[in-house]
């Protein structure tokens, strides 16, 4: 027997603060950054940008905790769809691949400039990776499940460390030129790659990337379960020990076989775990356990519209209007801070666009 299928107000806060990143949020701190010259600002601006190849920022995290998220989401949305597997399959697999048909038209696929377009995307590789996680999830047992998980961040890794690719001169197996990925890429991804010779979003680095979602519906399904549910402090402590666990494993593997978001290699999979599951527990802890939830709102609007928000900032210039609404605040800022009040009304823009979807209840769901 499970729990009643509840929404997760941490869930969608936790969604919403992972989106305010990429809504203007990392803009913001690199300019009080420099605006305020204060070394831990600094320090933080610093992590407001992707690592070239191996290595990690917290900047890095946007992508596969947005994937986790939608992992803990799927025990919960399986629930209120009721018993019809075949219905459910349906759903799975129309979910992930319209979000792939979103990523293609993120990527200006509309523009039908085939030659040129780029067919990996953001959203192609968290409709992929999900629906794979979720056939799985419907069809094991927990035991199973954790095999898979396993099997496939170890194939993966074999993969890589035992066939680099050679057409390009380089034979290391984990750098850009030499990595099994990019060759793959290369040799059957069609249109344009978004480095060129590699695409972070690319075929063989989606088999990971399931490893992901299926570590966010091992989280959703714990959650949710019947287990300490009057002891939710337990849960907690129990996704705290499993986080830092995570990390352990990802920093040792990180030795072998170096973290690495391009990539999305296993350690990297075990690092960015782990530091999903110790902030959705923070949250968890904060929202649903103590029911201190007031501080979370601004991210729930936000939550709730994520993927609206992704869409909307390729296709409607907020930079526009929020210069027509905070222009002039800019233009009285001194040189210095004007990147930050700018920066600000921009996230204002954009907040206040997802705040009138919320209180007319428009939310864009796939």
């Amino acid at each position: 027997m499970t729990a009643k299928s509840e929404r997760l107000s941490s869930l969608d806060a936790l969604r919403g603060f992972d989106m305010f990143w990429i809504m203007g949020g990392d803009s913001l701190f690199i300019a009080l950054g420099t605006a305020t010259g204060w070394p831990w600002l600094q320090g933080w601006a610093k992590q407001m940008e992707h690592v070239p190849w191996h290595g990690f920022h917290f900047f890095d995290m946007i992508f596969p905790l947005f994937l986790f998220i939608a992992g803990i989401s799927f025990p919960y949305s399986l629930a209120k769809r009721g018993n019809n597997r075949k219905a459910l399959y349906r759903h799975i697999i129309q979910r992930g691949l319209v979000l792939v048909l979103l990523g293609i038209i993120y990527n200006n696929g509309i523009r039908f400039n085939f030659a040129d377009m780029r067919y990996a995307s953001v959203l192609g590789r968290i409709g992929l990776a999900w629906m794979f996680a979720a056939l799985i999830y419907m069809n094991v047992s927990l035991r199973f499940r954790i095999v898979w998980t396993v099997a496939i961040l170890l194939v993966y890794w074999g993969l890589l460390a035992h066939f680099p690719a050679r057409d390009l001169g380089v034979f290391h197996p984990y750098s850009m030129e030499g990595s099994l990925v990019g060759y793959i890429d290369r040799l059957f991804c069609p249109g344009k790659l978004f480095l060129g010779i590699h695409d972070p979003e690319g075929i063989l680095s989606t088999l990971p990337a399931i490893a992901t979602a299926l570590l966010g519906m091992f989280t959703g399904s714990f959650v949710k379960s019947e287990r300490w549910q009057n002891k939710r402090w337990m849960k907690v402590l129990v996704m705290v020990v499993a986080g830092i666990l995570l990390l352990a494993i990802g920093g040792l593997w990180h030795r072998s076989f170096p973290i690495n978001k391009n990539l999305w290699t296993s350690s990297f999979v075990c690092w960015v775990g782990g530091i999903s599951l110790l902030m959705f527990a923070f949250f968890y802890w904060v929202i649903d356990v103590w029911g201190i939830k007031i501080w979370s709102f601004p991210f729930i609007v936000i939550g709730m519209n994520s993927i609206t928000i992704y869409l909307a900032q390729q296709m409607i210039s907020f930079g526009y209007t929020a210069d027509f609404f905070f222009g002039g605040l800019t233009q009285m800022a001194s040189a210095m801070w004007k990147p930050v009040v700018s920066a600000m009304g921009y996230i204002i823009t954009c907040w206040i666009f997802l705040y009138i979807l919320y209180r007319n209840k428009i939310f864009l769901k796939v």
